[in-house]
């Protein structure tokens, strides 16, 4: 997992909370025992507390920076955070809901896991997910191309690509399992400002595993140039900003009937 730097994530913490509200909007409950995974530093909360102002949340990151900022700018009684990693973190009571909000496509064997956390909901309970569905985009691609480039391929081999997993995969997993599954896609036009839009937006989320693996600054200084040279003109500014699409899957998945 890379490192997170939270002043530079939350560059574009407006656009990239659009989702999350997205998802707690299509959960059909009202839980007072709620688990984020991935809560970052903590700005999501209050999306949560509006929703569901008496809830219990226990938001849990793997990032110590994510979390100590979270700590630190908590005013939430009802709030708390953990550091953890997801792929081995085990709740120490059940929650009605876990949501999750740009994690999962970070976690190898995220259905082994999904499925190990879905043990821990409450009766009732509903797990809610949203993931970036971008490996097939123009960024991801000129991502890729840069990466193959042969000066940098030593350095990043170790670099995890990004599985794909489209919304009919998350119903077919959860619906195997006794959900009934409310999942979708949806492709937002982010319109973006400054030199190089694109590429800060990748390189808070994205672009840090490979921005990390380099041992040789100069070459890690190449590919950034490199990158936001590809990226600037796949992206070209417009009169009214640079605009990105960035495409989003989503998975809502409640117990029916026969699963209680």
């Amino acid at each position: 997992m890379p490192t997170w730097d939270p002043e530079r994530y939350l560059q574009f913490a407006d656009d990239r909370a659009r989702p999350y509200l997205d998802l707690i909007a299509q959960v059909p409950i009202a839980p007072t025992k709620i688990v984020d995974l991935g809560c970052g530093p903590g700005h999501l909360t209050r999306h949560l507390r509006a929703r569901w102002p008496e809830a219990q949340v226990l938001g849990i990151d793997s990032s110590a920076e994510m979390i100590e900022q979270a700590f630190r700018e908590n005013t939430d009684g009802l709030a708390n955070y953990d550091i953890a990693d997801v792929a081995t973190w085990t709740p120490d009571a059940p929650a009605d809901l876990i949501i999750s909000n740009a994690l999962f496509q970070w976690v190898p064997d995220q259905l082994d896991v999904i499925e190990r956390l879905l043990g821990y909901l409450n009766d009732g309970g509903v797990f809610a997910l949203q993931v970036p569905n971008n490996s097939t985009s123009g960024t991801h691609k000129n991502i890729f191309a840069v990466a193959d480039d042969p000066r940098f391929t030593e350095q990043l081999r170790e670099v995890r690509r990004f599985p794909r997993l489209e919304a009919a995969d998350y119903l077919e997993f959860f619906a195997k399992r006794g959900f009934a599954t409310n999942a979708w896609s949806t492709t937002y036009l982010h319109v973006l400002d400054g030199e190089d839009p694109v590429y800060e937006w990748l390189a808070g989320s994205g672009v840090r595993p490979y921005l990390e693996a380099f041992t040789d600054d100069d070459l890690r200084e190449q590919f950034a140039d490199e990158l936001k040279k590809r990226l600037k003109d796949a992206y070209p500014p417009g009169p009214w900003g640079t605009v990105l699409p960035f495409r989003r899957t989503f998975a809502v998945a409640s117990p029916t009937t026969e699963h209680h």
